[in-house]
């Protein structure tokens, strides 16, 4: 008998979206600077360097091209945010299909 059993209604499951709160943008992951900072492209136009707060950094796994959400810091808001949430494809798709991600 296997250690784990088989599953049987695996699959996708429903999951609410994340909608952005006041003061958080979304942005496109451009480039990875290591020790879990990276370059993002936000959706304002510009390029902020943003980094994964700790409390997230071993649950999420980002890489180039993600969506996510990020929140620009109170002190050097043009140049510096901290990434709160990663989309996955799916759930970019839904975004753009209701409307609250522009398409470019």
């Amino acid at each position: 008998m296997p250690y784990y059993p088989a599953r049987k209604h695996g699959g996708q499951k429903e999951f609410r979206l994340r909608s952005p709160r006041p003061g958080e943008i979304f942005g496109i992951v451009r480039e990875m600077k290591g020790g879990a900072r990276m370059i993002v492209e936000c959706m304002d136009g510009k390029d902020r360097l943003c980094r994964i707060p700790g409390k997230i950094k071993s649950r999420v796994w980002v890489k180039e091209g993600d969506l996510v959400l990020i929140v620009p810091w109170t002190v050097e808001s043009d140049e510096k945010a901290d990434i709160v949430y990663r989309y996955t494809a799916l759930q970019a798709q839904q975004l753009r299909n209701q409307g609250i991600l522009k398409v470019d």
